[in-house]
Formats: structure tokens, sequence, C-alpha cells
């Protein structure tokens, strides 16, 4: 069909509205997700390696051979690392020196005042609350802790004495306590695998006491249980750093010895 030419003095034709294009922004909300899943699981990952002792303090992460063992790009790796920084679990030297945190003898106090206060109620409810399942998770984590120890694997040793401490955790039903000692455990997971082998026994024998508290249901036996099983096996951590204070202590005032010299005034 002919259709005549507009004139010039008719109103100009509107232009079409230009389609609009949701997919690729649905498409890169989409992406944004994916990418800070990725960044939470590097982060997560990174965490549960600190609190099961499969870092030692001072050890130093390398971003690029931490995102090939994950698996993904460097960048989540990067950030899941800064994230850590944040927490005081890592220290970042420089771009290129990240290391897990040394934790100092006043910060070690602090942090083992405040888990005999929250694991001592955490087992306390546990004991409280506590099923036939529950009280049988807490005897074969045990019992493959003994079964660690007889075949020198120190590494799974270390790994199930944390998920013990957490598991009475769990069992208490105590979320918003549970979050404060994983942050807690960022610091002394490695602390303590640096140490477990030289506690010996002082690292699991006190939690047969707390099973016995659970299987009782004596909530103030459970508290006590864990408060001596942290104060014991912690003596190993404590020896170690007051050697360390004593050193640094003694390697300052070395240091300062000979400005002191330079400052004295000639007789």
């Amino acid at each position: 069909m002919h259709h005549p030419s507009a004139s010039p003095h008719s109103a100009p034709t509107a232009e079409p509205a230009a389609p609009s294009s949701p997919a690729p922004q649905a498409e890169a909300r989409f992406a944004a997700m994916q990418y800070e899943s990725m960044g939470n699981r590097v982060y997560t990952r990174i965490c549960s390696a600190l609190m099961e002792g499969q870092l030692r303090p001072g050890d130093r992460l390398r971003i690029r051979e931490l995102a090939a063992e994950l698996g993904t790009s460097i960048t989540p790796v990067r950030d899941g690392v800064l994230r850590l920084v944040q927490d005081g679990a890592l220290v970042m030297r420089s771009a290129r020196d990240i290391r897990v945190a040394e934790v100092t003898l006043p910060e070690y106090l602090e942090i083992r005042d405040i888990r005999l206060e929250l694991e001592g109620m955490a087992a306390a409810r546990a004991a409280e609350v506590a099923t036939a399942d529950d009280i049988a998770r807490m005897e074969a984590l045990i019992e493959q802790n003994e079964q660690a120890l007889a075949a020198g694997d120190v590494l799974a040793a270390i790994s199930l004495n944390q998920h013990f401490h957490f598991e009475y955790c769990r069992i208490a039903n105590m979320p918003v306590l549970l979050s404060i000692l994983e942050r807690l455990w960022l610091k002394m997971g490695p602390l303590i695998a640096q140490c477990y082998s030289a506690g010996g026994r002082d690292m699991i024998d006190g939690h047969y006491s707390l099973l016995t508290a659970m299987r009782n249901r004596d909530s103030q036996a459970a508290r006590v249980a864990v408060q001596t099983d942290i104060l014991s096996g912690g003596q190993v951590i404590l020896e170690l750093k007051k050697r360390s204070a004593q050193a640094a202590g003694n390697t300052d005032a070395a240091q300062a010895a000979p400005a002191a010299r330079q400052a004295r005034p000639a007789a």
C-alpha cells in the first residue's frame, strides 16, 4: 500500500522506543552473584584450614598457589585473604608476603580467658540437652582422635580436636557463641597445631571427662571438664609464648644497649 510523504508542516513521526535489554543486565547480576559466592567459598575454605590447624603461625600464603589449589581465579582468593587480614588471622607484610599471624603472649592469655568462659558455658548447656546420638558423635570423635594419634597422623588428630570442641558448641545450639569461637579459632588453630605434638596426652585426656559429664547430664562437671582441658592442653602453648616473649625482650634489650651507649654523655 502507498503512503504519502509527510509534508514539511506535519508533526515529525516519533522515533520508535529502543528495545529494552534486560538480558545483559540479568546476566551481569548473575555473574556478580557467582563471583560473590566463589569469594565466600574461598574465604570459608581458608578459615577451615586455619581453624583445623592445617597452617602454622608464620606460614607464608601465596595467592597464585592458593588459586591453583582451590581451582579458582586470583581475584576471589585475594579478596578472601584481605578479609582474613582484617580479621587478624593473616598479616600482610607486603603484597607478596602474606603470613599466618603470630599470637603474642597477652593475646593468647586473652583468648584463653574468653574460651574458658564461652566454651565452659557451651559445655554446660550441651550436658543438659545432649541426646544419645549427640553423645555417640562425641565418642566417635574421641575414638577417631585416638586412632590418629596411634597412627602418628598429627594433622588428622589436630583437625579432630577442633571438631570435638566445636561439636559440643553445636549440641548446645548456641549459634552466636559458636560464631564468636570461630573467629577466636582462626588464631588458635595454627597455635594449637604448632604445639599439639608437644602437648601429648594433655591434648585429649580432658575430652573423656567431658563425655562422662554429658552422659550424667551434669552441667557443672561439663563446664569444669572443658575449662580444665583448655588449661592443661594450653600449658605447652603458654610455655612457648612465655619463651617467645622473653626472647623478644632480650632482643629488644640488646638492640637498645648500643643506642643507650651512644646517647650517654662523655665523662
